[in-house]
Order: C-alpha cells, then sequence, then structure tokens
C-alpha cells in the first residue's frame, strides 16, 4: 500500500490522528454538533476544546477507522463493540464493526481494530478499502439482505476478515449483518461477501467475479 497521508492532532487529554488513506468523507467527525472537528478551521481538529470523553466518542462514531483518539500515554480509546456487525451501505461499501482482523490492513491501522468501510463495488483502488470509487462507477445496490443465515450461539469474538484472490470476502467469526433499512437480516459465522460488484445475490459472493475477470490480490 502506497505512503498515506496522516494528520496528529495534540491535546493535554486526548490525541488524535487522521489517516487520509482510510478516510471516506463520511463527515460524521464535522457534522458533530461539538468543537473538536471544523471544517475549514486550522487546524480542523482541536482536542482540548471538548472534554474527552467526548473526543472517543466521536471518533468511535468513524465508519472508516481512518480516526483513532489516544490518551498521555499512548493507549487507544475505545470500547470493542459487543458484537460484530456489517451494515450494507445503499450504492456503497460495507462498514464493518467488531473485533476486527482485516487482512490487507498495515499494523499502524489501529482504527480498524474496531471500525472499516470495505469496497464491494469493485472499482476502489486502495482494496479492500473503500475509497469512494462507487459514487463514479456508478455502482447500484440498494443494500438489502435477501437471505438469513444459520444463527448465531453467541456474540462478539474476534472477526476474520480475509480475501480470496480475485474473488469474495471471507468472513470467519460471530457476525450479524444489517441491511441499509437497519434491519438485522443475516446471523452466522461464515459467509463470503461480494467485492467484485458484479453479484446477482449481493452482498453474499455468487461467483460472478469469474465470469467478470475481476482482479484483486
Amino acid at each position: 500500500m502506497s505512503k498515506r497521508k496522516k494528520l496528529t492532532f495534540e491535546g493535554e487529554e486526548r490525541t488524535v490522528s487522521w489517516d487520509a488513506g482510510l478516510c471516506i468523507h463520511a463527515a460524521e467527525c464535522v457534522r458533530d454538533r461539538s468543537d473538536l472537528f471544523v471544517y475549514g478551521r486550522k487546524p480542523w481538529g482541536q482536542p482540548d476544546l471538548v472534554d474527552a470523553g467526548t473526543v472517543d466518542a466521536v471518533v468511535a462514531r468513524c465508519p472508516s477507522g481512518a480516526l483513532v483518539a489516544r490518551d498521555t500515554d499512548g493507549r487507544v480509546q475505545g470500547d470493542t463493540p459487543p458484537g460484530n456487525t456489517v451494515t450494507v451501505c445503499p450504492d456503497g461499501p460495507l462498514y464493518f464493526e467488531g473485533q476486527l482482523e482485516v487482512d490487507g490492513a498495515d499494523r499502524d491501522m489501529e482504527g480498524v481494530r474496531f471500525r472499516a468501510a470495505l469496497c464491494r463495488c469493485g472499482a476502489s483502488k486502495n482494496k479492500p478499502f473503500c475509497d469512494n470509487s462507487h459514487k463514479q462507477s456508478g455502482f447500484d445496490d440498494s443494500g438489502a439482505v435477501g437471505q438469513e443465515g444459520p444463527g448465531l450461539e453467541s456474540e462478539g469474538g474476534p472477526l476474520k476478515v480475509g480475501r480470496a484472490p480475485n474473488g469474495p470476502l471471507l468472513i470467519g467469526g460471530n457476525l450479524s449483518i444489517r441491511a441499509a433499512s437497519g434491519q438485522v437480516r443475516w446471523k452466522g459465522t461464515k459467509v463470503a461477501l461480494c467485492r467484485c460488484g458484479h453479484s446477482q445475490n449481493k452482498p453474499f459472493c455468487d461467483g460472478a467475479h469469474r465470469d467478470a475477470n475481476f482482479e484483486a490480490e
């Protein structure tokens, strides 16, 4: 992966880092009504203008893992979500949240341990991560989830997100899949999710990557 632009905003109680290579400009940070992040301000991130709890809460709303908050000892802040979920964004990426182990993540992508936005249109230049290429590629999918899984006996635990060469995301671990409507529609421990953009059974893989000659590591 190419070198990514990063910014660090230092404060007395919290230091926040921002990774431009992961950011998809969901705007959860700048639309928050606190003074932590203000678009157009220099610097646009100022942790000392809010309390530590607000910093942690705002950072936790970043769906891509681009934001990370650390305390004065350098420890990453934020609780691991109680369960592993994937939310299917309409016409956009798969939003993962949980105890994540994402194949393709660099060691310094600490935010991706909890949240990640992964490409499902097939056009990202930063696979497996979304880079907003779906907006230019014309990717069109409502975010429906049309089938139910076998269910879960427990929640949480590590979720491994692997990649089949030139094929789907291979998921292993307790997982719930939430449709764009907000409803949890699928639960299980093993699933292959489309990342070529051609499946007729999105978000699940149906083998369409083969006919599409999809290429990805």
